[in-house]
């Protein structure tokens, strides 16, 4: 395989990735405004160099795809295929066939050799997303193929040699599955070599309203801009979706809008309703987010008995954040009335 510069076009200056994403439909713009991001976007360019394994963690919709794509278009493979799996889309049944083919006659069907997306993948990347949730038997089976980088295509009995480095992603906790016996604890270790935690959206708030923008100028029909109500709704928001959300939520306003300004009645109801606002859209005053998260801060700080590490983890934040918000607001000692 040819090595050359891994450098990418576009690099951000903090974290050393590539910031366009190029996919074959359109081109995916990174956004890490956060320091939370900024560390994970560090951590994946430090393992684009390596060929080892990569487990890419964290909820739905935080972008594992995208950030493994930045990861492959950063390294020395960047040059060959990257070949995204989503494993939890493919009936089990047809799932081994998919990643290692199979020889004329293997199968009712299978009337030609086939290849499968681990020779696609030869010289380059393949990203298994929702690793979780491939069947044990099929586990085994790419298990050979990390440890030894040979595969045998369905029904053939020669084994042949592929180049390939392994991405994986999962919004699941894999101890937690291999200890209920629904993922190999053999595979397990061989995948966790190198691990990247990607934080969800309400941890990474920074980005929220850089990435909102994004996502309204790549609509067909962009808006004319996100106004300051709606974007004091997008703050308020949980974003349970992640990222995801964030761009369906972006396309509704988008077409509710007609080329105007977003307002918050352009806005899913789920949005709205959230942040207290009435879901007729009605009137109803809106508070600014920083009365909205001092409320909310400092009530759950009160219900966890003052408990800063119990506070940060029902608030969804790490506790350094939390220390910082309640330094903000003058309450660093949360024995202080």
């Amino acid at each position: 395989m040819e090595r050359r510069d891994a450098t990418p076009p576009h690099a951000c200056e903090v974290c050393g990735l590539g910031t366009v994403v190029e996919r074959i439909s359109r081109s995916t713009h990174l956004v890490a405004e956060s320091p939370a991001m900024q560390a994970a976007l560090r951590r994946a360019h430090d393992f684009a160099e390596s060929d080892a394994p990569v487990v890419v963690l964290g909820e739905s919709g935080t972008g594992k795809e995208v950030v493994a794509r930045a990861l492959h278009a950063s390294s020395p493979r960047s040059a060959g295929p990257f070949v995204p799996v989503n494993v939890a889309a493919l009936p089990a049944e047809l799932l081994e066939s998919e990643l290692f083919g199979h020889v004329r006659g293997a199968f009712t069907g299978a009337t030609a050799d086939r290849a499968g997306l681990l020779e696609a993948a030869d010289g380059g990347t393949l990203f298994l997303d929702e690793i979780a949730e491939m069947p044990l038997p099929l586990q085994a089976k790419l298990l050979r193929a990390l440890e030894d980088g040979e595969l045998r295509r369905v029904g053939d009995t020669r084994p042949f040699a592929v180049d390939v480095r392994f991405v994986c992603a999962t919004h699941r906790d894999l101890e937690r599955e291999v200890a209920a016996g629904r993922f190999r604890e053999d595979l397990y270790y061989r995948l966790e070599v190198l691990v990247l935690r990607l934080p969800p959206l309400r941890e990474r708030r920074e980005d929220i309203l850089p990435l909102a923008r994004r996502l309204l100028a790549a609509e067909r029909r962009p808006a004319g801009g996100l106004g300051a109500d709606a974007a004091r709704l997008l703050l308020a928001y949980r974003w349970p979706g992640n990222v995801r959300e964030l761009g369906n939520v972006m396309r509704h306003a988008a077409a509710l809008a007609h080329g105007r300004e977003i307002l918050p009645e352009h806005l899913p109801e789920s949005v709205r309703a959230d942040a207290g606002v009435p879901r007729g859209g009605g009137g109803g005053e809106l508070r600014t987010l920083a009365e909205v998260e001092r409320e909310h801060v400092l009530l759950v700080l009160e219900r966890c008995g003052g408990s800063q590490t119990e506070a940060a983890r029902v608030l969804g934040i790490g506790r350094n954040t939390l220390w910082r918000k309640l330094r903000a607001l003058g309450r660093d000692d949360p024995r202080r009335p």
